[in-house]
Protein backbone atom coordinates (compact mmCIF):
# COMPACT_ATOMS: atom_id res chain seq x y z
CA UNK A 1 0.00 0.00 0.00
CA UNK A 2 1.60 3.51 -1.02
CA UNK A 3 1.85 5.81 1.97
CA UNK A 4 -0.08 8.52 0.40
CA UNK A 5 -3.15 6.70 0.88
CA UNK A 6 -2.17 5.16 4.47
CA UNK A 7 -2.02 9.36 5.62
CA UNK A 8 -5.08 9.49 3.56
CA UNK A 9 -6.55 6.57 5.14
CA UNK A 10 -5.45 7.78 8.85
CA UNK A 11 -6.59 11.32 8.11
CA UNK A 12 -10.19 10.04 7.19
CA UNK A 13 -10.70 8.07 10.14
CA UNK A 14 -9.48 10.69 12.53
CA UNK A 15 -11.60 13.42 10.67
CA UNK A 16 -14.80 11.17 11.32
CA UNK A 17 -13.78 11.03 15.11
CA UNK A 18 -13.94 15.38 14.86
CA UNK A 19 -10.23 14.94 15.98
CA UNK A 20 -8.92 18.72 14.93
CA UNK A 21 -5.37 17.45 14.19
CA UNK A 22 -6.29 15.38 11.38
CA UNK A 23 -8.62 17.73 9.99
CA UNK A 24 -5.67 20.38 9.92
CA UNK A 25 -3.62 17.56 8.06
CA UNK A 26 -6.76 16.44 5.83
CA UNK A 27 -6.28 20.94 4.98
CA UNK A 28 -3.23 20.72 4.74
CA UNK A 29 -2.94 17.96 2.11
CA UNK A 30 -5.74 19.14 -0.20
CA UNK A 31 -5.08 22.70 0.54
CA UNK A 32 -3.11 23.13 -3.06
CA UNK A 33 -5.44 21.41 -5.18
CA UNK A 34 -8.78 22.23 -4.09
CA UNK A 35 -7.38 26.13 -4.59
CA UNK A 36 -6.91 25.51 -7.76
CA UNK A 37 -10.15 24.15 -8.66
CA UNK A 38 -11.43 27.27 -7.00
CA UNK A 39 -9.88 29.59 -8.87
CA UNK A 40 -11.29 28.09 -12.03
CA UNK A 41 -14.36 28.32 -10.44
CA UNK A 42 -14.66 31.65 -9.11
CA UNK A 43 -14.25 35.51 -10.71
CA UNK A 44 -11.57 36.79 -7.73
CA UNK A 45 -9.15 35.35 -5.58
CA UNK A 46 -11.23 36.35 -2.65
CA UNK A 47 -13.95 34.38 -4.11
CA UNK A 48 -11.80 31.35 -4.25
CA UNK A 49 -10.73 31.63 -0.91
CA UNK A 50 -14.74 31.65 0.25
CA UNK A 51 -15.11 28.89 -1.69
CA UNK A 52 -12.09 27.03 -0.28
CA UNK A 53 -13.41 27.40 3.26
CA UNK A 54 -16.95 26.52 2.36
CA UNK A 55 -16.06 23.30 0.65
CA UNK A 56 -13.45 22.14 3.82
CA UNK A 57 -16.67 22.83 5.95
CA UNK A 58 -19.09 20.82 4.08
CA UNK A 59 -16.42 18.11 3.82
CA UNK A 60 -16.11 18.21 7.85
CA UNK A 61 -19.19 18.31 8.15
CA UNK A 62 -20.13 15.12 5.64
CA UNK A 63 -17.38 13.20 5.92
CA UNK A 64 -19.43 10.20 7.32
CA UNK A 65 -21.05 10.42 4.20
CA UNK A 66 -17.85 9.68 1.81
CA UNK A 67 -17.82 5.83 1.58
CA UNK A 68 -14.32 4.22 0.01
CA UNK A 69 -16.60 1.77 -1.74
CA UNK A 70 -17.59 4.20 -4.11
CA UNK A 71 -14.65 5.45 -5.20
CA UNK A 72 -11.46 7.60 -4.47
CA UNK A 73 -11.61 10.58 -1.46
CA UNK A 74 -9.65 12.57 -3.44
CA UNK A 75 -13.05 12.29 -6.31
CA UNK A 76 -15.26 12.81 -3.25
CA UNK A 77 -13.77 16.01 -2.28
CA UNK A 78 -13.26 17.43 -5.49
CA UNK A 79 -16.90 17.09 -5.73
CA UNK A 80 -17.34 18.99 -2.54
CA UNK A 81 -15.48 21.59 -3.76
CA UNK A 82 -16.82 21.83 -7.45
CA UNK A 83 -20.38 22.41 -5.58
CA UNK A 84 -19.26 24.79 -3.27
CA UNK A 85 -18.00 27.20 -5.63
CA UNK A 86 -21.45 26.52 -8.34
CA UNK A 87 -23.17 27.59 -5.00
CA UNK A 88 -20.70 30.97 -4.52
CA UNK A 89 -21.07 31.07 -8.25
CA UNK A 90 -24.94 30.75 -9.00
CA UNK A 91 -25.41 34.06 -6.49
CA UNK A 92 -23.35 36.01 -8.24
CA UNK A 93 -24.41 35.04 -11.64
CA UNK A 94 -27.67 35.97 -12.92
CA UNK A 95 -29.00 33.30 -15.85
CA UNK A 96 -31.52 34.20 -18.58
CA UNK A 97 -33.19 31.28 -20.69
CA UNK A 98 -31.54 31.32 -24.41
CA UNK A 99 -32.91 29.42 -26.61
CA UNK A 100 -29.57 27.84 -28.50
CA UNK A 101 -29.67 26.89 -31.91
CA UNK A 102 -26.25 24.63 -32.37
CA UNK A 103 -25.66 25.99 -36.22
CA UNK A 104 -25.52 28.82 -34.87
CA UNK A 105 -22.21 28.62 -33.06
CA UNK A 106 -19.31 31.07 -34.26
CA UNK A 107 -15.78 29.68 -35.21
CA UNK A 108 -13.11 32.11 -34.57
CA UNK A 109 -9.53 30.92 -35.62
CA UNK A 110 -6.64 31.40 -33.85
CA UNK A 111 -3.21 31.29 -35.30
CA UNK A 112 -1.28 28.32 -34.12
CA UNK A 113 1.63 31.22 -33.58
CA UNK A 114 -0.70 32.47 -30.93
CA UNK A 115 -0.91 29.37 -29.39
CA UNK A 116 2.65 28.95 -28.97
CA UNK A 117 2.75 32.51 -26.63
CA UNK A 118 -0.19 30.71 -24.46
CA UNK A 119 0.11 29.85 -20.70
CA UNK A 120 -1.79 28.14 -18.55
CA UNK A 121 -2.25 31.35 -16.04
CA UNK A 122 -3.12 33.49 -19.50
CA UNK A 123 -6.32 31.16 -19.96
CA UNK A 124 -6.92 31.23 -16.33
CA UNK A 125 -7.28 34.74 -16.20
CA UNK A 126 -8.61 34.93 -19.43
CA UNK A 127 -11.20 32.74 -18.56
CA UNK A 128 -11.88 34.43 -15.01
CA UNK A 129 -12.70 37.77 -17.49
CA UNK A 130 -15.92 35.87 -18.70
CA UNK A 131 -19.42 37.19 -17.21
CA UNK A 132 -20.03 34.36 -14.07
CA UNK A 133 -22.47 32.17 -15.66
CA UNK A 134 -20.74 31.73 -19.20
CA UNK A 135 -17.52 30.72 -16.76
CA UNK A 136 -19.36 28.77 -14.67
CA UNK A 137 -21.21 26.46 -17.79
CA UNK A 138 -17.58 26.24 -19.40
CA UNK A 139 -15.67 24.85 -16.27
CA UNK A 140 -18.59 22.58 -15.85
CA UNK A 141 -18.52 21.22 -19.54
CA UNK A 142 -15.15 21.54 -20.44
CA UNK A 143 -12.94 21.12 -17.05
CA UNK A 144 -15.22 18.55 -15.67
CA UNK A 145 -16.89 16.84 -18.49
CA UNK A 146 -20.38 17.14 -17.55
CA UNK A 147 -23.08 16.86 -20.61
CA UNK A 148 -25.73 20.24 -20.64
CA UNK A 149 -28.61 18.44 -19.15
CA UNK A 150 -26.32 17.61 -16.09
CA UNK A 151 -25.02 21.55 -15.80
CA UNK A 152 -28.97 22.42 -15.99
CA UNK A 153 -30.12 20.52 -13.38
CA UNK A 154 -26.74 21.92 -11.25
CA UNK A 155 -27.87 25.41 -11.94
CA UNK A 156 -31.67 25.40 -12.61
CA UNK A 157 -31.27 26.16 -16.36
CA UNK A 158 -32.22 24.92 -19.06
CA UNK A 159 -29.72 22.47 -22.04
CA UNK A 160 -29.82 25.06 -24.63
CA UNK A 161 -29.12 27.82 -22.07
CA UNK A 162 -26.12 25.81 -21.26
CA UNK A 163 -25.57 25.38 -24.80
CA UNK A 164 -25.62 28.87 -25.70
CA UNK A 165 -23.18 30.04 -22.39
CA UNK A 166 -20.76 27.27 -23.55
CA UNK A 167 -20.82 28.64 -27.17
CA UNK A 168 -20.36 32.06 -25.81
CA UNK A 169 -17.32 31.45 -23.86
CA UNK A 170 -15.45 29.81 -26.69
CA UNK A 171 -16.07 32.67 -29.05
CA UNK A 172 -15.53 35.18 -26.62
CA UNK A 173 -12.17 33.24 -25.39
CA UNK A 174 -11.06 32.97 -29.15
CA UNK A 175 -11.28 36.69 -29.27
CA UNK A 176 -9.27 37.47 -26.20
CA UNK A 177 -6.96 35.38 -27.21
CA UNK A 178 -6.34 36.99 -30.46
CA UNK A 179 -6.48 40.20 -29.37
CA UNK A 180 -4.74 39.81 -26.36
CA UNK A 181 -2.24 37.35 -26.75
CA UNK A 182 -0.32 37.75 -30.07
CA UNK A 183 2.50 40.79 -29.08
CA UNK A 184 2.91 38.86 -25.05
CA UNK A 185 6.81 37.84 -24.47
CA UNK A 186 7.17 34.17 -23.44
CA UNK A 187 9.19 33.48 -20.05
CA UNK A 188 6.28 32.01 -17.79
CA UNK A 189 6.69 28.63 -16.20
CA UNK A 190 3.28 26.68 -17.22
CA UNK A 191 3.76 26.23 -21.12
CA UNK A 192 0.32 24.76 -22.58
Amino acid sequence: MNLFFNQETKLIRGCKANDRHAQEGLYKLYYAEMLRICFRYVKSDVLAYDALSMGFLKVFQNIEMFDPKKGAFGAWIRTVMVRSCIDLGRREARFKEIDSNDNEIDEVFIEPSVLDKLFVEDLLNLVRLLPTATQLVFNLSVVEGYHHKEIGVQLGISESTSRWHLSEAKKQLRLMINTSIIDKPTGHKHKL
